[in-house]
């Protein structure tokens, strides 16, 4: 099986669930967003939740992408940088006990925090806190730390330091890896529209994005904005959430449409979820159909629970539905 290295921000998530979405007006967090927040909005948001039940768990979009790798056996590592503390303990001992090969770097300011709000209908909105995670520079990453990897999984996230993502793409591509973009949070595509051009034209082989994402780039609907992104790279996945996903390579064009959900609970994780599960299959030289299946059969029972952590008897579950999937 080929092996895959994630790259971004090292981030424990703190969720906690909404009983309306008056606290995201209060927080000037607009619904479905992932903001950036300084120190002091931060240590608001942690008072506000001294009041009320949360649950913590390692976070970070290529975070739970590669712990989800992990949990289906697929030995995968991470880049990322932690602080000094408690939190910066708990993702690196979380991710050693699920055998991933952790390249942590080590920094003076705390370990960030996704502040995660869930709301009602099972949207999520985030408050993100970098910490140490933003103090990871270009002069940081060596080629030694990619290679032996077929992939490098980068979460679109880290395109706000321009330095840092050529530099890691750079030396993905002189590692002799392919690379895989996540293009992150609508927002972020709005702000850094011509980057994400040429991250694209000149780097990356699959992108991954949902339908606000492809919008937010190409200003068109999903399948426009699949064939304008796919004209750029290899491979295009755009994530339908309900409706499935539609993927394209070449001229092969897939539609995948997914058994609806009986409670949907939390959406944090379920496209990171999604892109593990297409990556699994895509290292073990399965066909875009079945990758995509078993992408949707990891993001429909990740939105299933409060955060993205899922236990081991789930994982099993999980695993025999992918091997009865093989077997068809």
């Amino acid at each position: 099986m080929d092996k895959i290295i994630g790259m971004g921000n090292a981030l424990v998530d703190v969720l906690v669930t909404l009983q309306g979405d008056a606290l995201l007006d209060e927080m000037n967090l607009p619904k479905g967003s992932m903001q950036l927040i300084d120190e002091a909005k931060f240590l608001k948001i942690r008072n506000k939740f001294a009041d009320v039940k949360t649950h913590k768990a390692t976070g970070g979009s290529a975070g739970n992408t590669v712990l989800a790798l992990a949990n289906l056996g697929a030995q995968p590592g991470f880049i990322g940088k932690i602080g000094k503390d408690d939190f910066g303990q708990y993702f690196k001992k979380n991710g050693l006990k699920r055998g991933i090969d952790m390249n942590l770097l080590v920094g003076d300011l705390p370990t960030g925090v996704a502040s995660t709000f869930i709301s009602p209908d099972g949207e999520r909105t985030f408050g993100t806190y970098l910490g140490a995670a933003a103090t990871m520079k270009a002069e940081n990453l060596t080629l030694d730390m990619f290679k032996g990897y077929a992939y490098l999984y980068i979460e679109g996230y880290l395109v706000q330091d321009h330095d840092l993502i050529l530099r890691a793409m750079q030396l993905t591509k002189e590692a002799g890896a392919q690379i895989c973009l996540d293009m992150a949070s609508y927002n972020i595509v709005a702000e850094e529209l011509d980057f994400f051009t040429t991250l694209i034209n000149k780097y990356v082989d699959i992108v991954f994005a949902n339908e606000e994402e492809a919008r937010a780039y190409t200003g068109k609907d999903a399948w426009e904005a699949i064939n304008e992104i796919s004209a750029m790279c290899s491979v295009v996945v755009v994530k339908l959430g309900a409706q499935g996903s539609c993927i394209k390579k070449g001229t092969e064009c897939i539609k995948l449409e997914i058994p609806p959900v009986k409670k949907v609970v939390d959406t944090t994780g379920a496209g990171d979820y999604y892109a593990a599960g297409f990556l699994y299959g895509l290292t073990c030289g399965y066909s875009l159909e079945k990758c995509s299946i078993i992408g949707s059969i990891l993001a429909s029972n990740v939105i299933q629970v409060v955060g993205t952590t899922l236990s081991k008897k789930k994982w099993d579950e999980i695993k025999l539905n992918i091997e009865a999937l093989l077997q068809s």
